[in-house]
């Protein structure tokens, strides 16, 4: 009897071994497949297909995810936030950010996730890149949009990060809420994003 509890006592051991051992080699071939570069996510998304992308991306390569959050949030009203967005882009009007961001220069690679609004990069991610100094970095940004394309904000991040290496944007179509359609990112649409955004982390070396 001592002798069979002994071999069991020894088994479970050598399988929470090899346990903690498989455990190890995950994490060091994510570390490997990054080449020990650290990685910052931040998203902006209002009907939270921004926030599903910026997930599917954190799954594969891990990292920081942070969601931008502003000191006065929009109002829940569609047509009275498009009226304040449309007005701090012709003054100009960057939202303070609720969001605070502790030691950014520790991060390589900046994910930045956004809706297009109004065909142009949402003030609040202007906000951002304005108050973050990104020199030196990677910068890969993403977008949804309902259907309209990304307008000028792939031109503008690369305006407000003169000194980083901004690689070409990866955008896909999200929901519409002026047309009453909100969070799409679910069922087939889920599976073909979860899809396009590996293809496109394999493109740019981050996972195999």
């Amino acid at each position: 009897m001592k002798l069979l509890t002994t071999y069991y006592l020894w088994l479970n051991a050598i399988v929470l071994l090899l346990s903690s051992c498989a455990k190890a080699e995950d994490l060091s071939e994510k570390g490997e497949l990054l080449g020990g570069k650290k990685v910052l996510i931040v998203y902006l998304s209002r009907t939270q297909n921004t926030k599903a992308v910026a997930e599917i991306i954190h799954k594969n390569v891990g990292g920081t995810l942070v969601a931008l959050e502003l000191k006065t949030p929009y109002p829940e009203h569609y047509q009275t936030t498009v009226n304040q967005v449309a007005e701090e882009n012709r003054t100009g009007f960057l939202p303070p950010l609720k969001t605070k961001i502790d030691n950014i220069e520790q991060y390589d690679v900046v994910f930045i996730g956004f809706p297009t609004w109004g065909m142009q990069l949402p003030p609040p991610m202007k906000s951002f890149l304005n108050e973050y100094n990104l020199s030196g970095k990677t910068i890969v940004p993403f977008n949804t949009n309902g259907g309209y394309g990304i307008g000028s904000s792939f031109e503008t991040v690369k305006q407000l990060c003169p000194n980083s290496t901004v690689l070409d944007i990866f955008s896909t179509r999200g929901g519409s809420e002026r047309d009453g359609i909100l969070y799409v990112m679910e069922g087939d649409k889920e599976v073909q994003v979860q899809s396009e955004v590996k293809k496109r982390l394999q493109k740019i070396g981050l996972v195999k």
